[in-house]
């Protein structure tokens, strides 16, 4: 394989990546337009949305689309549930207090899931093989088609969620103005627990096309929950398109880092990001709007 065609490997494999960042930077963002609360648990949304899949395809024997489908409703309940056993009591708390709450919440749902499913790593099938198809010289793989096209398809749902329905406006109304919005008869404690169901079935369907590439374990969702916030830091957290550009972004140069100088940076190679974007411009690439809120 010659260097541009090793170039353009790491540059698949990296929107492959990005493309789950962006999902995860994405319930970020759902929750932090909506209540400007920083969810760190949204990490544990992800893992729970891939084990529970794998359990109900395993365990149950059910379809795959079944397990997903079923895995994603409970773990969109699990989000309401977490806002209304969690959050909603402390409404009036300090933002670093939410953080703390969240933090402590995720750590938590960690633990129970590692004595629900243990602490070995689970496998998923691809969904549709594991035959790769050739590319300009590269490979392609299957899974990553699915990921790049969950993420597409959610990003623009989301965008026409928000855009052009009654909820989605009402829902953005709630976090730019949420005085305002009672006013014109908006239940803006109804538009921020929905938000949090929304985004813990963004968080699920982000573990469940991961899974195949990636396997699935109880403490998965925590570099995948800090790599999610980086993506949303980078692009500009509030901004959708942000998020896409960041996650995309930070899911190439890992790549990139990993392939041509070494693996073990990988990870620090985010974290630099995030730091240098923090320092020089920390709205992120395309800094945050509120007429541009998701």
């Amino acid at each position: 394989m010659t260097l541009s065609q090793q170039i353009l490997q790491y540059f698949i494999t990296g929107v492959t990546i990005g493309s789950v960042y962006t999902l995860i930077g994405l319930g970020f963002n759902i929750i932090y337009n909506a209540s400007e609360i920083i969810n760190f648990a949204q990490g544990e949304f992800v893992m729970l949305g891939a084990l529970l899949t794998i359990s109900g395809v395993q365990l149950f024997h059910l379809p795959l689309p079944v397990a997903g489908v079923m895995a994603t409703l409970a773990v969109a309940l699990f989000g309401v549930i977490f806002d209304l056993a969690a959050i909603r009591p402390l409404k009036d708390a300090s933002s670093i207090t939410m953080i703390i709450i969240t933090v402590g919440a995720s750590i938590f749902i960690r633990g129970i899931a590692s004595i629900v499913w243990g602490k070995e790593p689970y496998l998923m099938n691809a969904f549709s093989g594991e035959e790769p198809i050739p590319f300009f010289g590269a490979v392609l793989q299957p899974q990553s088609i699915w990921v790049m096209v969950v993420a597409f398809i959610i990003v623009m749902g989301l965008r026409q969620f928000f855009g052009k329905t009654l909820t989605g406006k009402a829902m953005m109304a709630s976090a730019v103005q949420p005085r305002a919005a009672r006013l014109v008869g908006i239940d803006v404690k109804y538009m921020v627990l929905l938000s949090f169901g929304l985004s813990g079935a963004v968080g699920s369907l982000a573990g469940i096309v991961i899974a195949p590439i990636s396997m699935a374990q109880y403490d998965m969702g925590v570099i995948l929950g800090l790599k999610g916030f980086c993506a949303a830091i980078i692009g500009g957290l509030g901004n959708p398109w942000g998020v896409v550009v960041g996650g995309i972004s930070l899911g190439v140069l890992e790549s990139m880092g990993a392939g041509l100088i070494s693996s073990g940076y990988k990870d620090a190679i985010a974290f630099i990001i995030l730091l240098l974007m923090l320092f020089f411009r920390p709205q992120g690439i395309l800094g945050r709007t509120k007429g541009d809120r998701l």
